[in-house]
């Protein structure tokens, strides 16, 4: 809660929960339903699938009844041409098995590819449709980590982990059956170790499980920082600081985390697995120590013993990877659930069934008793329930909490010195109470000190946001009950920092209308004053800016913004200080473009400049999220208020007889 227009001063604060036992989510019948759904649309290849799957198991079994009819039969008769047969089965089982692996391979990455697709899309389409307010309290690696890390998981689920599961199975119940048929006393034997299986698997795969929680979790962070401080702005913000070795240092402290974590795991993997092959050497000789007496009592074959060797090796691979299957797969899961949390997400800015389409836009606007306030809705955000093993939380509070009075929530009339307090726009509300109306065609000028709600009252008009309370028309019509794409046309918005692509400048400015001609570009930039410099460019509209427009300077960008805007032709202009990193002389020139460009418009700007102010058709002074005066400005002077304040501290000493119009 703090106010817009890049006024209002906010502390962060963390909260340690140091020792906290989190909670860790159980795979639920929902759950997978939900993920399955995803699977619905390839059930065809789901079905090959299962089919493959048998196919390369009943193959597997073939071998070991060879090897015991080779080792029975065929050498002790001496048959040449039996044996023959065998050592070509021998040869032809494996390569027909590959074959079909590689097909198996390639229906099994189609369908986790085409999953994980169509998950990937629904997770970007709902972000794109998320409010301003989500990003602004929502770090940008915490949503990479998403859309990439935790969708690669969610990959590994569905081609590897679920696949994996349903082979071993059916090998386990494929290969119990055969063992069965040969001789049902060793087949008992072989699987009396199974509940040492079990008991390894469950202790330490829970080990597991929370390394890899604890892997997921500082990797985020890791790649957090990253984000922060190799990207352009934080990068310089580095380097002019000095805190090369503050930061190295940070990064140094997390991947520290991210290396002992992932040692930790291969040490306890490797200990899994070395206790699960002793299980299984366990349970082959007890196989050939009974199996042994009973050929030496001539109870059954030297063939059979030998099958069964080769079965017990099919029989515990499987098994070893089943015990720790249910780690691996609510480990997955987990995956799944960090995805599905921001699909779930509600919508704050969300376009009705019924929405409408205005044919003809005049626009007029209406601000009517607007109230709004920057309050966190935790339902709108990613849930800290998620993000396990998370040790700081961070809420915003207001810079001037000290002079306010618990019980009313006023200011206070004075400090505990008998000082008075100092004044600041840090409140509550970013706007209070605001109404006001644009005709069609006028230019309306905000005024007022930083941080008074300009900014924060721009942003309402294309929703960004929407009110708290109260409303805004266009044309008579609710925003709200109005298409957001046809809102996006009508309305054009130079922001306070201007963005651009790191691409080209014609792809930057042609962001504005998909379908603009070479000639409509260069008439939108020669009327931003900006044409004449792009073709002095070696590479003129195929320049390459830079990551977000560093390459250019900041008045370079700011005119390529504005004719941006007019490449778009929005019926509604908004321009928030548009001019304010211009020179005199191409804030002259942008000024008369403007004035061409706002005709026939309407136009709200925040104002900077006396040019705008004195041929401004109404003036909005602001202070502290509300309209304190309106007029013209021959009628705010008269009042001798605020804006006489601002015009004599900020507007008069500016040169009018090149802005005056």
């Amino acid at each position: 809660m703090f106010s817009g227009g890049g006024g209002g001063a906010w502390h962060v604060m963390r909260r340690y929960r140091s020792g906290e036992e989190v909670e860790m989510p159980k795979v639920t019948w929902a759950l997978l339903k939900r993920v399955m759904a995803y699977a619905r649309p390839y059930w065809r290849l789901i079905g090959i699938l299962l089919v493959i799957i048998l196919i390369t198991t009943g193959l597997g079994l073939i071998t070991p009844l060879i090897l015991r009819d080779l080792i029975d039969n065929t050498l002790p008769n001496n048959d040449a041409q039996r044996l023959n047969v065998l050592a070509l089965g021998l040869v032809l089982i494996p390569i027909v098995s590959g074959g079909i692996r590689v097909i198996q391979r390639k229906v099994n990455s189609t369908i986790g590819e085409g999953v994980i697709y169509d998950l990937r899309m629904s997770l970007y389409n709902h972000l794109q449709r998320m409010s301003l307010r989500f990003f602004t309290n929502t770090k940008t690696g915490e949503l990479m980590s998403r859309l990439n890390n935790d969708v690669v998981g969610a990959q590994t689920a569905i081609s590897s982990t679920i696949v994996d599961i349903i082979t071993n199975v059916v090998n386990v119940i494929a290969t119990l059956a055969v063992m069965l048929t040969l001789e049902w006393r060793l087949t008992i034997i072989g699987i009396a170790v199974l509940p040492l299986f079990i008991l390894a698997g469950r202790r330490l795969g829970e080990t597991l499980r929370d390394i890899a929680r604890d892997q997921m979790e500082y990797n985020a962070r890791m790649n957090a920082i990253m984000n922060e401080t190799l990207n352009i702005s934080g990068a310089l913000l580095v380097k002019l600081f000095g805190r090369r070795e503050t930061e190295v240092h940070r990064f140094q402290e997390r991947a520290v985390k991210v290396r002992d974590t992932g040692i930790r795991q291969a040490f306890v993997g490797s200990s899994f697995f070395v206790l699960i092959s002793l299980v299984s050497a366990m349970g082959t000789a007890l196989v050939f120590w009974v199996g042994g007496h009973l050929v030496i009592q001539g109870v059954f074959t030297i063939g059979t013993i030998v099958a069964f060797s080769a079965f017990l090796t099919q029989l515990y691979g499987p098994l070893q990877a089943l015990t720790s299957a249910p780690v691996a797969f609510a480990q997955s899961m987990v995956s799944f659930e960090r995805v599905f949390e921001v699909i779930d997400l509600p919508l704050e800015i969300e376009e009705k069934a019924d929405a409408r389409v205005l044919g003809d836009v005049h626009g007029e606007l209406v601000f009517d008793h607007v109230s709004f306030n920057y309050a966190i809705d935790s339902s709108l955000l990613l849930s800290n329930v998620m993000r396990y093993g998370r040790m700081d939380n961070v809420q915003a509070v207001l810079s001037d909490e000290g002079d306010k009075d618990k019980s009313s929530g006023k200011d206070k009339p004075e400090k505990p010195n008998g000082a008075k307090p100092v004044y600041s726009q840090a409140r509550e509300l970013a706007l209070k109470d605001v109404s006001f109306t644009i005709k069609p065609g006028q230019l309306a000028a905000l005024v007022g000190p930083s941080g008074a709600g300009k900014t924060t009252m721009t942003y309402l008009i294309p929703r960004l946001y929407d009110p708290t309370e109260g409303r805004i028309l266009l044309d008579g019509h609710d925003l709200r009950d109005l298409k957001l794409d046809m809102l996006a046309e009508q309305i054009g918005m130079v922001t306070q920092e201007t963005y651009l692509f790191h691409d080209t400048i014609r792809t930057n400015l042609v962001y504005a209308r998909l379908d603009a001609t070479q000639a409509e570009i260069e008439a939108a930039c020669k009327a931003a004053n900006i044409h004449n410099f792009i073709i002095g460019l070696p590479d003129g509209y195929d320049t390459v800016v830079g990551e977000r427009g560093y390459r250019l300077s900041g008045g370079e960008k700011q005119r390529i913004a504005i004719a941006r805007v007019i490449l778009k032709d929005p019926r509604i202009l908004v321009l928030d200080e548009a001019t304010s990193h211009l020179d005199s002389q191409s804030e002259a020139l942008i000024q008369e473009a403007l004035k061409t460009v706002q005709s026939g418009r309407t136009s709200l700007v925040i104002a900077h400049r006396l040019s705008t102010v004195l041929s401004a058709d109404l003036i909005l002074v602001m202070d502290r999220g509300q309209v304190v005066e309106r007029g013209t400005h021959e009628e705010l002077i008269a009042q001798n208020g605020l804006y006489a304040q601002l015009y004599e501290t900020q507007f008069s000493k500016e040169p009018s007889v090149s802005h005056a119009s």
